[in-house]
């Protein structure tokens, strides 16, 4: 058998450089063609991967981050199986604020990878509007109890957008005669941010969309609620979130995001989590607007296996 990429000296170097794929029996004859990156070939199943790893070396450049510190988080488990990860290549004590309306996989993940995992209780067993801001805020507290902390606060710190603009410059790359459309669901932003920029400093008419669950539209109606959407809809307007770099916010049925979840699966072979849904199915509506002949590309954020124990495909 021959070998068709040279051995790597690190799992850092898994990171990134992730194919597209087109989805042909989702996506209805009539439509524009309609592209999926899969970054669930990223380490950890999931584009946090990128993320992760640019705020943690950012942070080491720049003496931030010293050897010897523990790393905190608040997050629902994406961003802290990704953290896990690269703490545990680079040494660090890593230590998470979650709850226990996240998908269980993602915590056993993280505690898999070496992390410390602190759970906040969620009554209703959703993600409610002032979940993820506790979450935050006790994250918040164990980082003020001590010099030896570094808060890596996926949702404000700049150092995130570095690794997502990677997204963009392989879009660039895979589709040489540009994107008329991309869209994406939005927890802390960053990502469609970043891919943004990249791709309207390329095609400044590529049209960006930025998704949220209906149930919860903070950005499109002004107002929070309840979901359970995984890693988007965080109750509040992203920091990231910048109304120069998109075109349109839309809100998604998180139901249908689901029943997409399961369409892929079965037409497309692909097992993706919910928010992968809502990007699906944003980006069918906006291929049926276009119309043939126009590219139209959003994101498998992670792997469907993220959510066996769940809701998701339990009637699948």
């Amino acid at each position: 058998m021959t070998a068709t990429t040279a051995p790597v000296t690190s799992s850092l170097d898994l990171i990134g450089n992730t194919p597209v794929v087109r989805l042909r029996n989702v996506v209805p004859e009539g439509h524009a063609d309609v592209f999926l990156k899969i970054e669930i070939g990223n380490p950890t199943g999931s584009h946090k991967d990128r993320m992760a790893r640019s705020m943690i070396e950012e942070a080491e450049k720049r003496g931030d981050l010293r050897p010897g510190m523990t790393v905190v988080e608040a997050t629902g488990g994406s961003t802290g199986s990704a953290l896990a990860f690269i703490c545990a290549l680079k040494g660090y004590k890593f230590l998470v604020v979650s709850s226990d309306a996240f998908a269980m996989e993602k915590v056993r993940t993280m505690r898999a990878l070496g992390a410390e995992v602190e759970l906040i209780h969620s009554p209703s067993g959703q993600i409610t509007p002032d979940l993820i801001p506790s979450m935050m805020r006790r994250a918040q507290e164990i980082v003020d109890s001590s010099d030896n902390y570094f808060y890596a606060n996926q949702a404000t710190n700049n150092d995130a957008l570095i690794g997502y603009e990677g997204i963009g410059r392989e879009l660039l790359q895979q589709f040489p005669d540009g994107i008329d459309a991309f869209c994406g669901a939005v927890g802390g932003a960053g990502m469609v941010m970043a891919v943004s920029k990249v791709l309207k400093a390329q095609w400044p008419r590529t049209r960006v969309v930025v998704l949220e669950p209906a149930s919860s539209p903070v950005i499109t109606q002004g107002r929070a609620g309840t979901h359970q959407v995984d890693g988007v809809g965080l109750g509040y307007m992203p920091a990231h979130l910048n109304r120069e770099l998109y075109d349109e916010a839309r809100g998604i049925p998180e139901e249908e995001a689901r029943a997409m979840c399961r369409r892929l699966a079965k037409e497309e072979g692909l097992l993706v989590g919910t928010s992968t849904g809502l990007n699906v199915v944003a980006a069918i509506a906006l291929a049926k607007e276009l119309g043939p002949g126009k590219t139209v590309v959003t994101l498998a954020c992670d792997t469907g296996f993220k959510y066996m124990s769940g809701s998701l495909f339990a009637d699948n």
